[in-house]
């Protein structure tokens, strides 16, 4: 039995797959090394691991983690896989990689993920041979979760949002004072994770022209500042993972076409794709 997972920052996707192709799906909290560690992984997973799962039977963990930037990234995950399944070799690498085995199979081209964070790369069929570095929440993550969510708050702080959304989203997010939103911010866990949460309101609300302008702003500033600084960007397909990417994906076609790349696959989630891949090598 071997288990894979896509990690991301907020939600982690699991399959449990047998030596007779059977499938068993659930799902964890996201675990990204920059904010938990392995301790934290330990008890999170010994919580909401299934009580069904035989731990002893797993043979190898394929772990796919937003965050796993390093060897040294990567063993914090690897070290909670150990202790949590005795038996199993753990293999942690970037989620970068399952968007690309998820997107594009063993076949070359560009893979994008657009969710809580942002990343992409080329890919030459077995591993990520260019990647513009996105620098995380703090200095990039253009057009994913975190970066509509910095703009919200932003403007809603500034008392900015206009349409009626400055009272709309201090209601349905229970916004409290400037100090506790700062607070919830620079002080408490998982910034990039709240920040992300408010991503939803954009997509609820795309019918006032100030959400949907941020997220066409925020895919252009994806472009220009990721996308168009892969060598010959245009000879490939545009493919793409990520809650945001699908939520938002027509927008996100029209940017794509308007810089002259061609839309391949959008998908919220490459679990699927990536329980395919692997199940090629049973």
């Amino acid at each position: 039995m071997i288990l894979i997972a896509d990690g991301g920052s907020t939600k982690c996707s699991w399959c449990q797959l047998d030596d007779a192709h059977n499938r068993v799906y659930f799902n964890t909290e996201g675990y990204n090394p920059d904010f938990i560690d392995t301790a934290g992984i330990v008890a999170s997973l010994n919580q909401h691991l299934p009580d069904t799962l035989p731990r002893d039977q797993v043979r190898d963990v394929y772990f796919y983690g937003a965050g796993v930037s390093s060897a040294q990234k990567a063993e914090v995950i690897a070290g909670a896989l150990r202790q949590l399944f005795p038996n199993t070799k753990a293999h942690v690498t970037e989620d970068l990689l399952a968007a690309a085995r998820a997107l594009l199979g063993r076949k070359p081209g560009f893979a994008a993920i657009l969710g809580t964070g942002t990343n992409s790369c080329l890919y030459d069929g077995e591993k990520i041979t260019y990647n513009v570095d996105s620098l995380g929440y703090f200095l990039g993550d253009e057009g994913s979760g975190s970066f509509f969510g910095k703009r919200l708050l932003r403007d809603y702080l500034r008392g900015l949002l206009p349409d009626g959304l400055q009272e709309a989203l201090k209601e349905e997010y229970k916004l409290g004072t400037r100090n506790e939103i700062l607070d919830r911010l620079y002080n408490q866990p998982l910034p990039n994770r709240y920040l992300a949460s408010f991503a939803k309101f954009a997509y609820d609300h795309n019918n006032v022209s100030y959400c949907r302008d941020i997220v066409l702003e925020g895919f252009e500033t994806f472009f220009q500042n990721l996308v168009l600084h892969y060598p010959r960007y245009q000879e490939y397909s545009f493919n793409c993972v990520g809650s945001v990417g699908y939520n938002f994906r027509d927008v996100l076609t029209q940017v794509a076409k308007n810089h002259g790349m061609e839309v391949g696959k959008i998908i919220r989630s490459p679990i699927d794709d990536l329980v395919a891949y692997h199940e090629e090598d049973l």
